[in-house]
């Protein structure tokens, strides 16, 4: 039986991809390249459903050095959508033989997205992913060149499609056929398309040049802020919240709370900290609980590894962020939060 391997993110896209060659009776394997930026989970889901083998593979140090330095440029924010498809087909590449499959498919339609998925970007993945002939988009392919597949019989081109361009309908339409009801909505699995997230990672890889994991974990939970003396402060939203930035924190981390009213977990990352960033931390962690109204507030704080504790009196914490004496700036926003 002819196999094919296919990239699976999980979105309609890549999940009507795999809908249409199975169709012709093609057995497919899928992978999913994972990293900080896009979750492998939607892309479980699916392969439970069209019932494909999954395998994830963690891109997370190739993807952040093309960040850095993208040979093909940035989309809108800080996504290098053109360097990094094609670093996930040549991924596939080299598991093709392994897996015995005998092509490469992705759900890529022509002119969807006008920079990384017009014709010469499409050019651009397959070349240099060296998969030229060998990648196929099922989506749009009657659109494209005959890929090797198709000319030597093991697809059908006549019953690929011709989808192009923005608009959804098509998919949607084919979604319907198939039964595909739960599905994420577009654009929406990559954290490096998101302005605020963008922001957050820029601020980031201008203090470091090779961020720990945990940084880049830490990028997407709760309000990031720098104090006065420049050190990374994170506030949380929520309670779960409140629980992943205790996860994240590192032995040389504070993680400050109110201790005797509800409130956020507040951690200032590393342990560059001087007093002034210590009192802007102490402080918002009393403005943003249900103390903030008080002359006077308890803040604890202890050590990532809990070896190191202590507290702090944030005094009038309301007035003092909101005077402008603290210069504290919030990143994803350039200023602070009131």
């Amino acid at each position: 039986m002819t196999k094919a391997l296919a990239l699976l993110s999980g979105g309609l896209d890549s999940i009507l991809a795999i809908k249409v060659i199975q169709d012709q009776g093609i057995e497919v394997e899928a992978i999913c390249c994972a990293s900080p930026f896009f979750s492998p989970d939607q892309a479980k889901k699916a392969a439970a459903i069209l019932g494909v083998p999954l395998r994830i593979i963690d891109i997370t140090e190739e993807v952040l050095e093309l960040i850095k330095t993208p040979k093909h440029g940035h989309g809108r924010f800080m996504n290098p959508c053109i360097d990094c498809h094609a670093l996930m087909v040549k991924k596939a590449r080299e598991i093709l033989e392994e897996t015995k499959a005998s092509f490469i498919i992705t759900g890529e339609v022509l002119g969807e997205r006008p920079k990384s998925q017009n014709r010469n970007a499409l050019g651009i993945v397959e070349t240099e992913s060296g998969s030229k002939g060998y990648l196929l988009r099922p989506l749009s392919a009657k659109l494209l060149e005959p890929t090797i597949p198709e000319n030597e019989g093991l697809v059908d081109r006549e019953r690929l499609l011709e989808i192009k361009g923005r608009s959804r309908k098509p998919q949607l339409a084919l979604a319907k056929k198939y039964g595909i009801k739960d599905f994420p909505t577009p654009a929406g699995g990559c954290l490096l398309t998101e302005e605020k997230f963008s922001l957050r990672l820029k601020d980031l890889l201008a203090e470091k040049t090779n961020p720990v994991l945990s940084d880049l974990i830490l990028l997407r939970w709760g309000r990031h802020f720098r104090s006065s003396e420049g050190i990374k402060i994170v506030v949380s939203r929520q309670h779960n919240e409140n629980e992943e930035l205790e996860k994240l924190s590192l032995p040389t981390d504070l993680v400050f709370e109110v201790a005797d009213y509800p409130g956020p977990k507040v951690l200032v990352r590393g342990n560059n900290a001087g007093k002034v960033t210590l009192m802007e931390a102490a402080m918002l962690t009393a403005r943003y609980s249900k103390a903030r109204d008080l002359a006077e507030v308890q803040v604890s704080y202890h050590s990532g590894d809990g070896k190191k504790t202590g507290s702090m009196v944030a005094r009038s914490p309301l007035r003092f962020l909101e005077s402008g004496k603290a210069k504290i700036s919030l990143i994803d926003a350039g200023e602070f939060e009131k």
